[in-house]
């Protein structure tokens, strides 16, 4: 289902660096989580999150929250975030009303939807003075809920230090030839995202020259991760660095590279939707993800770069400012989305 289908015949929203959204009207005013937003949470029980992040990150997640406000369950519904934008787009279609929370890595999602009108505006105080303005749209139609990055990685068992890539370029070398996994931007946001900003870095030309190194081709930038963990791969030419890192700390011989041409680096987006059905759990659910509780969970558990100012990077990590990468533009993926998965499609056959 391509992606235009979903757009209306309004002019192209302009970016905001690195969400991306046109100025509608103000932000509206804060709302507090207060106990009577908490009772009317719990009398509606549960509340159901889209998301592409990771069930290892997602799913505990849910589960802090639950602690937090028990009587409120949160049903996690995890898929690439591609096919969590046709999912949403088809259930309003067909006036489905079940979702209550979406978490995008592709941030050009919330451009469509901001445009359709789907969005609820929601800010709490906390929200409203620390998170920074490119944290958050200018009318409070949705937040950044984190960042992580699309790196290149090797199994150290399989592949020497002396012998890693120290870029993408270097994956074109005939040596690396069948020992390679990438994820696909039909289907994740992360590579989707990954993959206009490195066709504008090195150009179209640089895929198709890949696509001749026999790569093993997954679905999710969740999977290289896996594979390359597990042995059936060497190198991950992309994949979320965060599943990479956590990898690290349960002791698997995985290093990270930030390729020297520069790192996509992905936001991910959240919002309420204005047809939820569970609209006041809703507000408690994304109050709590992005105050500093909520954001330190998702640092502790994943390593993830927090976007509320009060919550520091993990330690151990590598500063988000330290590392080298490429410019974000959702407003141009949203215009290029279709292009991108058509010739991605040509290239690799998948």
């Amino acid at each position: 289902m391509r992606r235009r289908r979903f757009v209306t015949a309004a002019a192209a929203s302009a970016a905001l660096a690195p969400l991306g959204a046109r100025v509608l009207s103000a932000a509206p005013p804060p709302q507090a989580i207060t106990p009577a937003l908490i009772e009317a949470a719990k009398k509606e029980g549960k509340v159901t999150y889209y998301t592409a992040m990771d069930l290892s990150v997602a799913e505990p997640m849910a589960k802090a929250f639950e602690a937090k406000y028990p009587g409120i369950k949160v049903a996690v519904e995890r898929t690439g975030a591609e096919r969590l934008f046709n999912r949403i787009g088809q259930e309003v279609g067909s006036n489905i009303r079940r979702v209550d929370v979406a978490n995008s890595s592709d941030a050009a999602h919330f451009i469509v939807w901001k445009r359709q009108g789907w969005l609820e505006p929601f800010l709490t105080p906390d929200m409203a003075e620390n998170l920074p303005a490119d944290q958050r749209d200018p009318d409070g139609a949705f937040v950044n809920q984190r960042t992580h990055l699309s790196t290149i990685a090797y199994n150290t068992k399989l592949v020497k230090p002396e012998d890693a890539p120290k870029g993408f370029v270097d994956l074109l070398d005939p040596k690396y030839a069948g020992k390679l996994v990438k994820g696909h931007p039909g289907y994740s946001g992360t590579i989707m995202t990954a993959t206009q900003q490195l066709a504008k870095a090195l150009g179209w030309e640089y895929f198709e020259k890949l696509s001749r190194q026999k790569v093993l081709q997954v679905q999710s930038a969740t999977e290289p991760p896996k594979r390359i963990e597990a042995g059936e791969r060497a190198i991950a030419v992309d994949g979320s660095d965060y599943l990479f890192w956590m990898a690290r700390e349960r002791g698997a011989p995985i290093e990270v590279v930030h390729a020297v041409e520069g790192t996509p680096q992905v936001s991910n987006p959240m919002a309420i939707f204005k047809a939820s059905p569970n609209p006041n759990a809703a507000r408690v659910l994304v109050g709590w993800i992005m105050s500093p509780e909520g954001q330190q969970f998702i640092v502790n558990v994943s390593g993830q770069y927090p976007a509320n100012r009060l919550v520091k990077a993990k330690e151990g990590r590598p500063a988000l400012a330290s590392i080298k990468t490429l410019p974000e533009e959702p407003a141009e993926v949203e215009k290029q989305a279709d292009e991108i998965k058509s010739r991605y499609q040509r290239y690799f056959k998948v």
